[in-house]
């Protein structure tokens, strides 16, 4: 049944009532010569030129349509013209809308009858129209859930309340025998890696089938193709996974069959007719870069035939848009869930120290054992804890350094597994450095600095000095991929003074009551030296350091204040520290209230005919943090009553904040070997409650 609507009934209300952000018209052609059938797509509007379909000499135009079928003129005719014969003019145009899915084929219907000058009907134009509706959806505003055709899920925004959809790199491991990152297999094995996916769902409400010829596609383009994966679900119920692994493959693998990848960039997906939904899960396969950005395109286009032997026109396209989640790092004031250390044949000290510690402090120890580490002592070097997040789910993820020495294998082989990734950064060995171990790789706890905030804090790398000609760096594989994570904004801090090279030599964060919530501890020569003069002007210039230690020849505090190289070297240290205490002052926003400085003294010895700087004594700055358990190098300074000094006032400056001091004897099998407790171990903490995407960019 046809009727004649006004135009104030027309698309743009439509348009408006449905959410639409943009305005997506397609152009459609008149003809008097043969009644059209077209496909229309809710929420869009057809653009018909009525002048161009006019027959010869036609003046005026009328239009008729069922009651599913608005439109609207463009330009309004008069209040005067009757709209059973509008004057046509060179500019007449025909928006047409639909408010509802087509139950079948053809239902609806619209016809523009045209005239002469005399009111003669020259000719009619009839348009057979079938309604479907299709939405593709994601989660765009970040509560768990696909809403239904969110307008903002074709763009993506920092910031709370903000909106875009988020993808996890799948880069754990499901598989119980020759595991591997999911990322790096093409198919589903098991049920629980949907987890680590994005839903995206593919809503569609029309008769039974399209009509003959119409497809849907789905496709991204050849930039993205290496950064995601979509796989399909065929049924709607997934059974209890309770089969064996070798049973479950087939099964699986049929279930959930892959669409698009880097081979197949497009591919036509199923329209199923009536009000029906289909889930995809889609898979992020690398993280942000230097040359990727995190954000990835996905369309679906419904395709029209033209003749047989030409492809298909697109005639409709809808686009969801994912950023892919960054990696980020925890800082020492994040709760620990466990802590890692190594097994040597030599440490047995460390080792007993390390488990009290740890036992007082309520965490999980793994301990990596000699036939893994192979005699390789150093897990903070080898790894990097962090995790990756999303509005659906959370996993922690190892960063594995370059540096490779024989711990190699302990982050893939032993840590890769379900819910915990791995990700790695590959350079050439001719560009890995001391500085490439991840001693040299911490962050901050959260602060605002500069009128910006950073509530996931920032990450910190030493690097040579700014002016320097030469000297090693953190290969730039890695600080590219630290820098694209965008989240921890890095900050470079010159470290090449050192022999090893590494920030934790000089730097770390302990948790506080007051404040920032946190302090920053560096190294200072200058309080040893004032903690050392004010021995020697109590009487106690007698007094020695490494008194305890077998095969360690003991020096006064006399000896080490009359040391003039000694001073001059430290000075030197001094200054280096100082140049970075500045760079942090600033780029953390920081006061010297903030800063605590620890009395530690350095030595320089020769490293290819250059001077570095070592610890003279054991780095008490290189901790673990434990919640409020600090574990240090126990420094075997001189002894005042039966007590070492440096231990007392470490103890002095700790207590203030509710810290409690455990010191741990690594001297034999860590310090000698140029390293501290924090050096020879890891913690992975619990991650941040702020969540990274509704951080202010």
């Amino acid at each position: 049944m046809f009727q004649e609507v006004s135009h104030t009934d027309g698309p743009a209300f439509l348009l408006k009532k449905r959410k639409v952000t943009r305005e997506y018209h397609r152009t459609c052609r008149l003809s008097t010569d043969s009644p059209q059938s077209i496909l229309y797509v809710l929420g869009t509007y057809l653009k018909a030129d009525l002048y161009r379909g006019a027959p010869p000499n036609s003046k005026f135009f009328s239009v008729k349509s069922s009651f599913n079928v608005q439109y609207s003129i463009s330009p309004p005719p008069q209040e005067t013209s009757l709209l059973s014969h509008i004057p046509l003019n060179g500019n007449s145009v025909l928006l047409i809308s639909m408010s509802r899915a087509s139950q079948y084929e053809n239902d609806s219907k619209l016809s523009v009858w045209y005239y002469a000058e005399n009111k003669q009907v020259l000719g009619r134009a009839l348009l057979h129209l079938t309604a479907v509706e299709i939405s593709l959806d994601v989660d765009a505003d970040r509560d768990g859930v696909v809403e239904k055709n969110n307008p903002n899920k074709g763009s993506w925004k920092w910031g709370p309340n903000e909106h875009g959809a988020i993808l996890l790199v799948n880069c754990d491991s499901e598989r119980s025998y020759w595991k591997k990152p999911d990322s790096e297999q093409n198919y589903i094995s098991k049920v629980s890696d949907l987890k680590d996916m994005s839903v995206m769902v593919l809503r569609t409400s029309g008769p039974a089938k399209l009509p003959g010829g119409y497809k849907l596609a789905m496709h991204i383009s050849q930039g993205d193709a290496e950064s995601v994966r979509v796989f399909k679900s065929r049924s709607s119920e997934v059974v209890n996974n309770t089969l064996p692994d070798k049973l479950l493959y087939n099964y699986f693998v049929k279930n959930y069959p892959l669409v698009l990848n880097s081979e197949v960039l497009s591919q036509e997906v199923p329209y199923l007719g009536g009000a029906a939904e289909m889930n995809f899960y889609v898979e992020g396969l690398r993280f942000p870069d230097k040359d990727f950005d995190g954000l990835i395109s996905i369309n679906l286009s419904l395709l029209e035939p033209i003749c047989a032997g030409l492809p298909e026109t697109p005639i409709y396209t809808d686009k969801v848009v994912f950023r892919v989640a960054p990696w980020i790092m925890t800082p020492n004031t994040l709760q620990p869930v466990e802590v890692f250390i190594c097994s040597t044949a030599d440490n047995y000290q460390f080792l007993k120290g390390m488990k009290n510690l740890v036992a007082k402090s309520g965490y999980k120890l793994k301990i990596c054992h000699e036939y893994m580490n192979r005699g390789d002592r150093w897990m903070q070097d080898e790894l990097e804890f962090g995790y990756i997040d999303s509005p659906h789910h959370r996993f922690p993820v190892v960063l594995d350094s370059p540096r490779d020495g024989k711990l190699l294998d302990f982050p893939y082989n032993e840590l890769l597994g379900p819910d915990f990734g791995y990700v790695t950064r590959v350079a050439r060995r001719k560009d890995v450095s001391s500085l490439d171990s991840f001693g040299n790789l911490e962050v901050s706890p959260p602060v605002t600095a500069n009128g910006k905030d950073y509530p996931l804090g920032r990450i910190l790398i030493g690097v040579a000095f700014p002016t320097a000609t030469k000297g090693r760096n953190m290969t730039k594989v890695v600080q590219d991929f630290l820098w694209a994570q965008k989240v921890q904004e890095p900050i470079a801090l010159f470290s090449d003074w050192l022999l090893v090279g590494h920030i934790d030599e000089f730097m770390t964060f302990v948790p506080a009551p007051d404040r920032k919530g946190f302090r920053l501890l560096l190294a200072s020569p200058d309080a040893a030296y004032k903690l050392f003069r004010g021995l020697q002007n109590d009487g106690h210039g007698q007094a020695k350091l490494f008194e305890d230690l077998k095969d360690e020849e003991p020096i006064t505090v006399d000896e080490i204040l009359n040391d003039g190289s000694l001073q001059d070297e430290n000075n030197y240290v001094q200054s280096c520290i100082d140049w970075n205490r500045d760079v942090l002052k600033i780029e953390l926003g920081l006061d010297d209230e903030d800063i605590i400085d620890l009395p530690i003294l350095f030595k320089l010895v020769v490293d290819v005919e250059e001077y570095r700087a070592v610890a003279y004594y054991p780095d008490m700055v290189n901790m673990i943090v434990l919640g409020k358990n600090l574990g240090i190098p126990k420094p075997f300074g001189p002894k005042l009553n039966g007590r070492c000094a440096l231990e007392a006032e470490m103890c002095s400056l700790m207590e203030g904040l509710d810290l409690s001091c455990t010191f741990i004897n690594d001297f034999a099998s860590y310090h000698k070997l140029l390293g501290e407790v924090h050096c020879g171990s890891n913690v992975r903490r619990e991650p941040f409650d702020v969540r990274w995407w509704n951080m202010e960019m």
